[in-house]
């Protein structure tokens, strides 16, 4: 086929002009001999071109080139010719990857290709076993049901998020890859020194982060005895510059029942938060911070629900934020409250 001869020192300077142009043909590879690059060329140049370009002092040749392998980009592409572009199109565009698994969404109406999708999912991401979501999130301690369908049946998995480890089952805990950056956000306002309570922990993806880069005493609750357990294991696992505090049991009665007050409460739990906001509020220090999570189409109602339950306190707005969509219209909301 149709190529360009260049000596090697002229070549990245060729390359970028062709690509300017558009002239290489990216079905195959570039070629390389000792003193010269060899470049597939979409169409033979004429000699007005070739002068247009610079390119006259350079040889066209009919060389063999080697097919460039194409990689398939996304799931869509896994699937591409395998089922019919509409079934495609209705496939849920985002899944979750934590550590090793893949949590994907099969809509009813692609039940018979459900292995076909996660066949696809587990080539595309390279992971070791692939899941679908067979629920929502539900019931005191937050778990969702799981189907598997393939790789290997295996539901533990070590998850890495900024530097820390997170090791878990997805089948027993709570855990949202999505909320990343919102652990990071929160890790650095935290000031070493702190007392913070960590509501509904899970296995500890905001503790976990936070007393990695600072020193502080953490105390991270929660009902669910393998979020506990797995939140244990964290601890070890990581090197940990603050000192976290696990706890299993029911938030309210810690709050009753021990004399802490923080200098910061984490409340990630968007669906019923807000039944435990005055009892959190009272466990804040003066000038202490909350910060709050709730479903919500608008801002105006979580802040509402903290002023309400601030009582006489003042509520001084730090940062009022869209987390990521829950549905049409409803997001997970973020709120930093100063409570003073």
């Amino acid at each position: 086929m149709i190529g360009l001869k260049i000596p090697k020192n002229h070549a990245d300077e060729i390359r970028r002009i062709l690509l300017e142009y558009s002239l290489i043909n990216h079905e195959f590879k570039i070629k390389r001999s000792d003193d010269f690059v060899f470049i597939p060329l979409i169409k033979k140049l004429d000699t007005e071109m070739m002068k247009e370009l610079n390119l006259s002092s350079f040889e066209i040749i009919e060389t063999e080139f080697e097919s460039q392998k194409k990689e398939p980009k996304s799931l869509k592409d896994y699937l591409k010719n395998k089922i019919s572009s509409e079934k495609i199109m209705e496939i849920k565009k985002s899944f979750d990857i934590i550590g090793d698994v893949v949590i994907l969404e099969v809509p009813v109406e692609l039940e018979d290709e459900k292995y076909l999708i996660g066949e696809a999912a587990l080539n595309f991401t390279k992971r070791r076993t692939v899941y679908r979501k067979n629920s929502n999130i539900k019931g005191v301690i937050r778990i969702r049901e799981l189907e598997y369908l393939v790789g290997e049946d295996v539901s533990e998995t070590i998850h890495t998020e900024s530097g820390s480890r997170l090791m878990m089952d997805v089948r027993k805990v709570y855990f949202s890859p999505r909320l990343a950056t919102e652990r990071e956000r929160i890790t650095n306002q935290v000031n070493d020194g702190e007392t913070i309570i960590d509501m509904f922990t899970g296995v500890g993806p905001f503790s976990i982060a936070i007393a990695h880069k600072r020193i502080v005493e953490i105390y991270a609750i929660d009902i669910n005895p393998d979020a506990i357990y797995y939140l244990e294991k964290n601890i070890n696992l990581n090197k940990l510059q603050g000192t976290i505090n696990p706890i299993l049991g029911d938030v309210k009665n810690f709050l009753e029942d021990k004399d802490v007050m923080a200098d910061r409460i984490i409340m990630n739990l968007p669906g019923t938060a807000y039944l435990f906001l005055e009892s959190a509020i009272k466990s804040l220090k003066k000038g202490g911070v909350l910060h709050y999570y709730e479903f919500s189409r608008d801002f105006d109602k979580p802040i509402k629900r903290v002023r309400k339950a601030a009582g006489s306190r003042e509520v001084k707005v730090l940062d009022k934020r869209r987390v990521k969509s829950r549905s049409p219209g409803v997001w997970h909301i973020g709120l930093d409250a100063m409570i003073t």
